[in-house]
């Protein structure tokens, strides 16, 4: 499965939307299949914060684990977001 992240927003910035983001999608990871890969795409997305982050990608970490892959960016808030829940959190992140 793949997600994009700019259907949720380009700009992806409070803790408060992101814990809405992931209730509202949930019901879509019930269907998962047990041996699907989650792709996360941060393609389109302008502004990424660690709070909007936390709340959406730690999640998918947990519920997921080595089958949430995310995709490779070159956005400098996506990646000091994901650095910066890698450290709080004591977790990585697989990155294509």
């Amino acid at each position: 499965m793949n997600i994009e992240l700019k259907k949720f927003g380009t700009t992806l910035a409070s803790r408060q939307s992101g814990k809405e983001a992931f209730l509202a999608f949930s019901p879509t990871l019930n269907v998962i299949k047990d041996d699907e890969m989650i792709i996360v795409d941060f393609d389109g997305v302008n502004t990424f914060t660690p709070g909007w982050g936390d709340e959406f990608l730690r999640q998918l970490h947990n519920k997921f684990g080595a089958r949430l892959i995310l995709k490779s960016t070159d956005n400098p808030s996506a990646k000091a977001t994901i650095t910066i829940i890698e450290q709080t959190n004591n977790m990585k992140f697989q990155i294509q």
